[in-house]
């Protein structure tokens, strides 16, 4: 860790995060959790919030992937995404699905709003993310494809944006 140049658990706790939050829609796959547990520690984002019967950690599916980062980002439970989308909204976030939908906002063209941490909503693998919470949300982001599927695993689809994000982010200074 000392040679690669990487922060402490301790180190991480403390860090000024990103003002990002990542919210999941009723995932059934426990390696998606910790994938996305994964990459919200190499993003340094403020969290993820996990709702319905996505699962929760302490588990051994989750930690497999997450390689301890369950122990690095911070984590809350709401028992429904709409829950945790109305308090987000009522602490000042801007909420945005991670959804093919009409209207949805190319990522690449997608800027985030000054003055507004980020919520990311991400959907169940099959049924994407609900129609009930999209209603609530600010917007939809969506991920350019180009083959002939189009559709990616939710682990997949959250790197990729929370890169996006970050890199903006880090490129205009915010």
């Amino acid at each position: 860790m000392a040679e690669l140049g990487r922060m402490s658990l301790d180190e991480v706790r403390e860090a000024d995060k990103h003002p990002v939050i990542v919210v999941l829609d009723n995932i059934r796959s426990m390696h998606n959790v910790g994938s996305v547990f994964r990459t919200a520690d190499a993003f340094l984002v403020q969290g993820i919030c996990l709702c319905g019967y996505t699962p929760q950690p302490p588990h051994r599916d989750i930690q497999k992937t997450a390689l301890g980062a369950t122990e690095s980002v911070n984590w809350f439970y709401a028992p429904t995404t709409l829950e945790a989308v109305l308090d987000l909204k009522g602490r000042g976030y801007k909420i945005y699905a991670v959804e093919q939908a009409a209207g949805s906002i190319s990522l690449e063209q997608f800027s985030q709003p000054e003055g507004h941490p980020v919520a990311i909503v991400l959907g169940n693998e099959v049924d994407g993310v609900d129609e009930q919470v999209i209603a609530h949300c600010d917007g939809c982001i969506e991920i350019p494809q180009f083959g002939m599927k189009h559709s990616l695993n939710i682990s997949v689809a959250a790197g990729i944006v929370m890169w996006e994000m970050i890199r903006k982010t880090k490129l205009s200074g915010v």
